[in-house]
């Protein structure tokens, strides 16, 4: 009988976690490249080459591929003749080796968990607790799946109750454009259909830890309902031109996973959960002769892929004029210098009140840019940890306030903009600009200072003052409110030609 060790598990949670805070899963990052190698789209093809050039810089500094470094997912199957020599229990196991990961020294990551949601939403300061999933199967071993998932990609899930008569790649082609770019494509759509509501939900999160293998599928062809529609789908919402990070190309996803469930016969319920070019997973199990060992895996295994920066506009921060920002055009490429100031979703609502009460903000936004980012601590000779955007969608309902007030001349952050948003930016005759999400690292390494300016208490949401060079960025809404997360994949749709632009 096999007696699993409280050490154990504590420490093999622990480094998977390290482990896939630097490490892409090997098939995913080949898939990527593989994506980017046909892409006809040059913007999706710029940012995918910052996804795959992240990557590996990630791999060989050991530091995180995004500064969201996640909530902490733990799928776990416990054999029913295991026994324990352990005093704590294996959630209490879990959670410390969670604790462990995130405050880790050498590799710091960042505690984006709070407590009471609802309410004071408290940083648990250590990224506990983690979400675990429980299977008692047959047995004498423990195998555990650890995934860290980020937040621009969860708040893209979808579920819905269909009608048993209902298309369901309808209502997943219907359903994906409405997740816009915040889950960072491209990546993997995890669906999962039958069983009861939560029960969908727990199949799509799961079907995302397995290996990416379409290309496989499509070789050997369909032998089931599920792989048909593994194939359906994964060209047809390829078809849709969303591309990479929105900005219109030949892929959008490297994969579609599937699992499903027996289902009540008046039901079908399907839910859709997006994994995103920051996937991060691993699986191990333990039979009682210790902890589990990661194999590093070979660096040469990464593609070796440069970016032409050489046709990007440079832009100095600390002398940019409004007349110079309308002569940016849509999906133009910048480098950007000089100073600029951060602010995620906490700094926004408590910069808004204090204006509605007159009080002067701890910054002066006039004439700046404010870049949506909650930064990892930096470590050893480091100024900045990674530092990769946050999606700008949620900053909307506060951008006519912060543009009215402070002068601000714009903003920096990831994905598109909203109605309110753009509204908002073309009254002002703002510019919103896009930074690749999934390459933190890369992103870091054009900061060149970094210090806390304002709301200190936030932790890492609090205000910084950057200054960077040479970071690189897209125009994606314009001073006249065109985006070209609204134009560019209507183009891209129309050039692949399967499926009708509406």
């Amino acid at each position: 009988m096999t007696v699993i060790k409280q050490d154990d598990v504590i420490q093999s949670v622990a480094d998977a976690l390290q482990y896939i805070s630097y490490y892409h899963p090997l098939d995913f990052i080949q898939a990527i490249n593989a994506a980017y190698e046909k892409e006809e789209s040059q913007a999706a093809k710029d940012a995918m080459a910052q996804i795959l050039i992240n990557s590996r810089m990630c791999a060989e500094g050991h530091r995180p591929i995004c500064q969201d470094t996640g909530i902490v997912t733990v799928f776990v199957k416990v054999g029913m003749n295991v026994q324990w020599d352990a005093t704590m229990s294996l959630d209490d196991m879990i959670n410390e080796g969670v604790r462990r990961a995130y405050l880790n020294p050498d590799n710091v990551l960042r505690a984006s968990i709070l407590r009471d949601p609802a309410g004071k939403r408290q940083n648990t300061k250590d990224n506990t607790p983690a979400v675990i999933h429980y299977e008692i199967v047959s047995g004498d071993q423990v195998d555990i799946t650890v995934a860290a998932k980020g937040g621009g990609s969860e708040n893209k899930s979808k579920m819905a109750m269909l009608n048993p008569s209902d298309s369901i790649v309808d209502w997943v082609l219907k359903t994906v454009p409405t997740m816009g770019a915040g889950w960072c494509p491209p990546g993997m759509l995890g669906i999962g259909i039958g069983g009861t509501a939560e029960k969908a939900m727990l199949l799509a999160k799961e079907s995302l830890m397995d290996p990416v293998d379409i290309q496989e599928l499509i070789a050997r062809g369909a032998q089931n309902r599920v792989e048909e529609l593994r194939l359906e789908l994964y060209e047809k919402v390829n078809a849709l031109g969303i591309g990479a990070q929105g900005l219109g190309g030949l892929t959008t996803v490297v994969d579609i996973k599937i699992k499903d469930y027996p289902t009540h016969a008046a039901s079908l319920p399907v839910a859709i959960i997006p994994n995103c070019a920051a996937t991060r997973h691993v699986h191990f199990h333990l039979d009682g002769s210790g902890a589990a060992e990661f194999t590093p895996p070979k660096l040469e295994d990464w593609p070796q892929v440069t970016w032409d920066s050489s046709s990007a506009r440079r832009v100095n921060l600390d002398t940019i004029t409004h007349d110079e920002i309308k002569t940016w055009k849509m999906g133009e490429t910048l480098l950007l210098s000089g100073t600029m100031y951060t602010g995620r979703d906490a700094a926004h609502k408590r910069m808004v009140e204090m204006i509605a009460k007159g009080e002067p903000l701890p910054v002066d936004l006039k004439g700046k840019f404010i870049y949506y980012v909650g930064p990892v601590d930096p470590v050893r000779d480091e100024v900045v940890g990674p530092a990769g955007p946050t999606t700008a969608t949620r900053m909307d309902k506060f951008t006519e306030t912060v543009l009215g007030a402070t002068g601000l001349f714009g903003m920096i952050g990831k994905s598109e903009r909203g109605v309110t948003g753009i509204e908002a930016i073309k009254k002002h005759e703002a510019a919103y600009l896009m930074a690749v999400g999934g390459a933190a690292y890369l992103v870091s390494k054009a900061i060149r200072k970094a210090k806390v300016v304002g709301f200190a208490d936030l932790g890492m949401e609090a205000i910084y003052e950057f200054v960077v060079e040479d970071m690189p960025v897209s125009v994606a809404v314009d001073v006249y409110g065109n985006s070209v997360h609204d134009t560019a994949p209507k183009i891209w749709q129309a050039k692949i030609g399967k499926i009708p632009v509406v």
